[in-house]
């Protein structure tokens, strides 16, 4: 089961790819007994190179810098037909129209659920929901008691002190300055 921290990378991915101008981005969940080696497939076009490869970028950009993540490993990018980015959970696919058409990776995986990202969200709202509500309430803490009150007094005041005693002269080099 994704956690939810990758649901929200994935959910991060498709709307990076919809920001980019992406076409017919797609998302997968993989069933666990089809595919065991990742849960989500993210799948994009770009109508050039220049374009998935701009795609590409900021999807990497954004997970790095919102998530920390990196991906695994980066295939495709010097041709950028098909720009692959793999975060061992989920992977991107970003493709050039006609090669994604002629690869067709959701026909390869007809096992896969296809979700859109409104079900994605709410997914993932109704799971923080649920994992809120086992959550103990917090309780507020305590103010600190008045016997600890004098210490921290006599602390600030020995600070205040060592503060202001004069910094000690150097003596003078041996050497003077020749002008």
């Amino acid at each position: 089961m994704a956690s939810n921290e990758v649901r929200n990378m994935v959910l991060t991915a498709a709307a990076v790819s919809d920001e980019k101008k992406g076409i017919d981005t797609r998302i997968l969940e993989l069933d666990p007994q089809d595919s065991g080696f990742t849960d989500f497939f993210v799948i994009t076009s770009g109508a050039n190179t220049r374009q998935t490869e701009a795609i590409a970028d900021e999807i990497e950009l954004r997970l790095k810098r919102d998530f920390g993540a990196y991906p695994n490993s980066v295939e495709g990018r010097r041709v950028a037909e098909w720009i692959l980015l793999d975060y061992v959970d989920f992977v991107v696919h970003v493709f050039l129209e006609e090669k994604r058409f002629f690869y067709d990776i959701e026909r390869l995986r007809k096992s896969a659920r296809k979700l859109d990202l409104d079900e994605l969200k709410a997914a993932l709202t109704k799971k923080t929901l649920e994992v809120r509500k086992k959550l103990p309430k917090k309780t507020t803490a305590k103010p600190a008691s008045k016997k600890s009150a004098p210490v921290k007094k006599a602390a600030k005041k020995s600070v205040k002190v060592a503060a202001k005693k004069p910094a000690a002269k150097k003596p003078p080099t041996g050497r003077a300055k020749k002008w």
